[in-house]
């Protein structure tokens, strides 16, 4: 990221009159923890569509790990530029609902501190699946998480979400303060049970009573959300500057879609984010799992396979026909009737992320998506396996994208060159591939050993094992773009796009 401003910043000094609120009367009612590029462009954005209506839900930002957000965004007033980028053209906005970013690692009082202030009614998060501590296939605290271990030492200075929270809402407690309520809106599933389960088992760590009262007092609804957000690039920063004629050191880019939808539960109030176009509903689940297994298992499908192909983007690798009528097919054919009735139209809703994904003007790319798959795979393709296999069902297409997952982490691409696989158990999996070297049936038993990712029963199953040994021999000796387009004309399911 550039720190040269090669024209007047973005600042509030230069913004009067371009917010449709008088930014001078916000005031904080949400602390987020996680203020990634996602949460800028989307709950961010909904929450500056409110403030002129509702100035008392500004947002305190907060990075855990790195302060690289603070340090952009705070000679700018907290500002930034929201491009939503299509093919028909880019348009821009300023969004001024970010009013302060807290580095976790340097502020950490001064975060504890604006969690526990009365007027902070929400305490949101988007710090990705392995922030929470977990073991993925469980849905867990996972007590041997040095963060956790380095917590439980330490309560009163955590570094840790869970702990954070913990922390923050035992000193509300002390003080007579009501309990935030807990927003979740990271990929996982349930999410709000899901956060609930992890903060009240670290809590019991701590105490019984304390649990006890989190448990009792502590709203935790579920959400879903959904937009896809590309990593900002220095050409992002330079076409944004070109539009606007003022430097953004950290702009976000995203797709005009955008959807979330929450369970209503805030016990000290919420914002009135129905005249944003949030939906409010008594259960997010079918939501939920429509989304994970449609858009995110699409997406991350896409990703491996796209990447070891040879596809930078995720456009490029949709624009190549196989790729497409795989995705097509494994939404069509594999997904969607793991999925409850009710939730709307399933057809419509597959053509609609298959135009998405198609976007040029996003250039999302696969190496991003493709992070943290061992975090990623239970909620986004395995859960749809373990539907399918309980039905005697086939599991060709998904099996395939945990297959493409497999090989890439081996850290090896089809060309002898190395893969920089960002994954929690990279080491691990890594060493798993060496140790198979180009056995696809041993790589296959090696990983499927891998508890956390795959639990007990995925690996006993003997059909499922048998479809990854055939992929990864097919992936080994076509590669991956033979692969795909073999399958897809093997298939017996027509016609497609």
């Amino acid at each position: 990221m550039t720190d040269q401003s090669p024209a007047p910043r973005l600042a509030a000094a230069n913004q009067e009159g371009v917010l449709p609120y008088d930014r001078s009367r916000v005031t904080p009612g949400i602390v987020h923890i996680g203020i990634g590029a996602f949460h800028r462009a989307h709950m961010a954005a909904y929450i500056d569509d409110i403030l002129g209506s509702d100035p008392s839900w500004g947002i305190i930002g907060a990075s855990l790990r790195r302060p690289d957000t603070r340090d952009a965004l705070e000679p700018q007033d907290f500002l930034y530029t929201l491009a939503i980028r299509s093919d028909a053209g880019t348009s821009t906005r300023v969004i001024g609902s970010v009013l302060d970013v807290l580095d976790a690692n340097t502020q950490r009082d001064e975060l504890i501190r604006a969690m526990t202030d009365a007027q902070i009614r929400i305490v949101s998060l988007t710090v990705t699946e392995k922030g929470y501590c977990h073991d993925p296939a469980t849905g867990s605290l996972d007590e041997s998480h040095p963060d956790i271990v380095r917590d439980l030492a330490h309560p009163e200075t955590p570094v840790s979400a869970p702990g954070l929270i913990v922390r923050a809402l035992e000193l509300r407690k002390a003080a007579g303060i009501p309990s935030f309520t807990v927003l979740c809106c990271d990929n996982l599933p349930a999410n709000g049970e899901t956060a609930r389960r992890i903060t009240t088992q670290f809590a019991a760590l701590q105490s019984k009573k304390l649990a006890d009262f989190i448990e009792r007092d502590v709203a935790f609804p579920s959400t879903m959300v959904d937009r896809i957000v590309p990593a900002t690039t220095e050409s992002d920063r330079r076409a944004v500057f070109e539009a606007t004629g003022l430097w953004d050191a950290w702009p976000i880019v995203a797709e005009p879609f955008t959807q979330w939808v929450i369970e209503d539960e805030f016990p000290l109030g919420r914002p009135m984010l129905e005249s944003a176009g949030v939906q409010f509903v008594t259960d997010v689940r079918p939501f939920e799992n429509m989304k994970l297994r449609m858009l995110n298992g699409s997406h991350s499908t896409i990703a491996y396979l796209g990447y070891l192909a040879g596809y930078e983007f995720v456009n490029q690798a949709i624009a190549e026909p196989a790729f497409r009528a795989l995705i097509h097919d494994l939404m069509t054919e594999e997904v969607m009737d793991t999925l409850p009735p009710g939730i709307g139209d399933l057809a419509a809703y597959r053509d609609a992320l298959l135009d998405r994904f198609a976007n040029p003007a996003l250039q999302h790319r696969t190496w991003q998506i493709a992070m943290d798959g061992s975090q990623k795979l239970p909620q986004r393709l395995l859960e749809t396996i373990r539907d399918r296999l309980a039905g005697n069902l086939p599991v060709t297409r998904s099996a395939l994208g945990v297959a493409a997952w497999m090989r890439y982490v081996t850290g090896r691409g089809e060309h002898g060159g190395e893969i920089d696989v960002k994954d929690p158990f990279a080491s691990q999996l890594r060493a798993i591939a060496d140790k198979a070297g180009n056995d696809p049936d041993r790589l296959v038993d090696g990983m499927l050993r891998v508890k956390e990712i795959f639990g007990n029963d995925l690996a006993a199953d003997q059909s499922f094992r048998a479809e990854l040994g055939k992929h990864l021999s097919s992936l080994y000796e076509r590669g991956a773009l033979a692969t795909v387009r073999n399958l897809v004309r093997s298939s017996a399911f027509s016609p497609r796009l």
